[in-house]
């Protein structure tokens, strides 16, 4: 039962950590992100943390028996993916009030 939950998790992880690299040694980013975000490097960078804070939580589930140190490594792990979703949507650009459109 374990392989059921672990394999997508991880799977997932990876395609992520290479949509980041890609984002962090390349500037590139998946086409469906390309308008919002406006500093790639940083998009990559949240990435990557939010790649390994998925695959830090399924370590901790899945390979430590301890309850305790299970606890406290799934807690590490969520502010871990907590912190690259923040650094992503820090590489957003800001919306503003547009004024002047043209359009009554």
């Amino acid at each position: 039962m374990k392989f059921y939950v672990a394999i997508p998790v991880v799977l997932l992880a990876l395609l992520i950590a290479a949509s980041g690299v890609a984002g962090v040694t390349r500037g590139w980013v998946l086409p469906t992100n390309r308008r919002p975000v406006r500093r790639p490097r940083l998009y990559g960078w949240g990435q990557l943390v939010g790649a390994f804070a998925l695959c830090w939580q399924q370590v901790c589930f899945w390979v430590l028996s301890d309850p305790d140190t299970r606890q406290w490594g799934s807690l590490s792990g969520s502010v871990l993916l907590l912190t690259g979703l923040i650094v992503m949507m820090l590489s957003y650009r800001k919306g503003g009030n547009r004024r002047g459109s043209g359009t009554p």
